[in-house]
């Protein structure tokens, strides 16, 4: 004989009761997309008139310098005793350098240095990007035998220069615009540029 099928609604009435409590929502945190760097900014604030504006200290000259290196649209000297770490060894300055240098194919970095041993031994930022972009950032050493001003300045596009007349001291001017001085730095740079070497211990460092 066939027995009835139990009926589901009779037997769930007799289950005892099941209480469950909801541990509550879940969010899921994805990271933020990064951000892509933002630019530099000098320390202090600088003029961008015709004025010769002077700087004391090795903050200041650090202004002075990556302000004139980001306004750079085309070529940068830089003429220096042995590559001063205090000034340019940077990651803000190496930014903006390698930024400038892959922003167009004809941007150009050139680097004359009397001596640069301490910098390889010690490191500098501006060797490491030399070494990536080697078409584009040039360093060569200064013809002792070529007539050279014992100084240090900075030329950028010619029309922008920032000196330093005793290459012992943290301080100089600078001129954020103005043509004429600043050529005559930058014929000052391509004569010695022309009689410069190769260094030898730049050629163990770099490729």
């Amino acid at each position: 004989m066939q027995r009835d099928a139990p009926n589901d609604s009779n037997a769930s009435a007799d289950l005892p009761a099941i209480e469950f409590d909801s541990p509550g929502r879940f969010s899921v945190h994805n990271p933020d997309t990064e951000l892509p760097a933002k630019e530099p900014r000098p320390a202090v604030a600088i003029a961008q008139g015709r004025a010769l504006q002077h700087f004391t200290s090795p903050e200041e000259a650090r202004a002075h310098a990556l302000a004139l290196f980001q306004g750079a649209n085309r070529d940068i000297c830089l003429y220096s005793p042995d590559l001063e770490r205090w000034l340019y060894n940077n990651s803000a300055i190496q930014q903006v350098c390698s930024r400038f240098l892959l922003a167009h194919p004809r941007n150009r970095l050139r680097v004359l240095v009397r001596d640069a041993g301490s910098a390889v031994r010690e490191g500098h930022l501006l060797l490491a990007l030399a070494r990536r972009l080697t078409s584009r950032l040039h360093i060569r050493k200064l013809n002792p035998e070529y007539p050279n001003e014992d100084c240090a300045f900075l030329v950028v596009d010619g029309h922008s220069l920032m000196v330093r007349s005793k290459v012992d001291q943290q301080t100089g001017y600078a001129l954020h615009n103005d043509p004429g001085k600043a050529r005559l730095r930058q014929s000052q740079f391509d004569q010695a540029w022309d009689h410069s070497l190769s260094d030898p211990d730049l050629r163990s460092f770099l490729p």
